[in-house]
């Protein structure tokens, strides 16, 4: 089926680039993604790596849980009115490339802005123009829970009033009885980020709940959450699989994010876990998280990762085990030479990018560390994109 499914071709996809690989055959696209980690490993010069085959997905289809739509207006019709026009930008640019499906993006989601699009012809509202800097409608995001079935519906817009929301939303959900909430968002300002600020909570009660590795995790607007919670359990298990928790062992859970991997390694074995992020609205949700599941040997701090183990270090403590999952441009020298100045037994490192982390890998590898596998994962079918989880221990070989 899979196989078959993946001769699909999307009619937009070179001009939109999400899923640039959807006419490779997945088998081959897999195979590629694992080459190009061994090439890396291998040009890196890290002798004692062991690639494993990496963890695909059985269905690759309309994986992304989080779906964005902006409006903008079209062409003027025969009757003088405007259409609007819903879809994704093409690569690098801000012009809406017009699609009402996606071979990646989750379904009901794009039921929901398609929904949106009529009500707003049918109550006339403007979309937002953004050459201009007029109308009131800028972007949806849809997020729709992978296990609960909970869906959230942002609004953004360009004004703070909304003229007969409560009509606006009572036919959404009306059309799209799935819908839990439904959240508006005001950015009022020229720019190129989605959400602003303020928000006004219009049906439900502004979040949903989804579960994650048997944890349960609230969601809203502003949380970061994966988009493909599928593979995220994948990884997750994987990491904390590497960390090899018995029971005794002290985690740091850095860029700990909202606690996912952290509050995971906290049920799985982990003796007590500390997680540390310099974003203060990430480590109240993460607080947030803990308590919603129960969780009480786990406990999260608003600092600077590298700082905060430097001082550990230098108070005397220690950590067992490191975790940690840096942004795209991985980690500083700062960071790496905090860690093993902690000296932790074992590391696992989860990258979204596998040419930075290899970088990273090298300088742990001259401080003492020593690199074991190197599990690639396939989080986004269809796509370059490819994440990895790696295993260091500390002087061993």
């Amino acid at each position: 089926m899979v196989e078959q499914m993946s001769k699909a071709r999307c009619t937009v996809s070179r001009r939109c680039g999400g899923c640039s690989r959807i006419d490779v055959p997945y088998a081959e696209q897999l195979a590629a993604k694992n080459a190009h980690v061994a090439r890396l490993v291998a040009d890196a010069g890290l002798a004692d790596a062991r690639v494993l085959p990496i963890i695909g997905m059985k269905e690759p289809f309309h994986y992304r849980n989080k779906v964005t739509s902006p409006f903008a207006p079209g062409k003027r019709g025969p009757n003088g009115g405007r259409e609007i026009l819903t879809g994704m930008y093409a690569a690098g640019t801000h012009r809406i490339v017009p699609t009402d499906e996606c071979l990646i993006e989750n379904e009901q989601a794009h039921a929901i802005i398609r929904a949106i699009r009529s009500i707003m012809k049918k109550h006339g509202i403007a979309p937002y123009d953004e050459d201009k800097g007029r109308g009131f409608m800028r972007h949806a995001v849809v997020r729709v829970g992978h296990e609960s079935g909970e869906v959230l519906v942002t609004l953004v817009t360009n004004d703070d009033a909304f003229p007969n929301s409560k009509s606006f939303c009572r036919e959404l959900v009306k059309r799209c009885p799935y819908v839990t909430t439904v959240v508006q968002n005001v950015n009022t300002r020229q720019t190129n980020v989605i959400l602003g600020q303020r928000e006004n909570k219009l049906y439900g009660p502004g979040f949903i709940l989804d579960t994650l590795c048997g944890l349960s995790f609230r969601i809203s607007s502003q949380s970061f959450y994966q988009v493909n919670a599928v593979q995220t359990t994948v990884l997750y298990e994987k990491a904390v699989e590497l960390a090899q928790l018995d029971g005794t062992q002290s985690v740091v859970d850095a860029y700990c994010g909202t606690g996912t991997i952290g509050l995971v390694a906290a049920t799985r074995g982990a003796r007590s876990v500390i997680g540390v992020d310099s974003v203060e609205s990430a480590i109240r949700d993460a607080r947030e998280n803990a308590r919603h599941n129960g969780v009480e040997n786990a406990r999260f701090v608003a600092a600077d990762a590298g700082d905060f183990m430097r001082g550990l270090a230098a108070e005397g403590e220690r950590a067992d085990v490191v975790l940690m999952d840096p942004p795209r441009a991985g980690s500083t020298e700062q960071f790496l030479d905090a860690l093993a100045a902690l000296s932790p037994k074992r590391v696992v490192y989860i990258s979204c990018n596998p040419t930075t982390q290899m970088r990273d890998l090298r300088y742990l590898e001259a401080a003492g560390y020593r690199v074991g596998v190197v599990q690639p994962v396939d989080m986004f079918p269809h796509t370059d994109h490819v994440e990895t989880v790696v295993s260091l221990t500390r002087g061993e070989r």
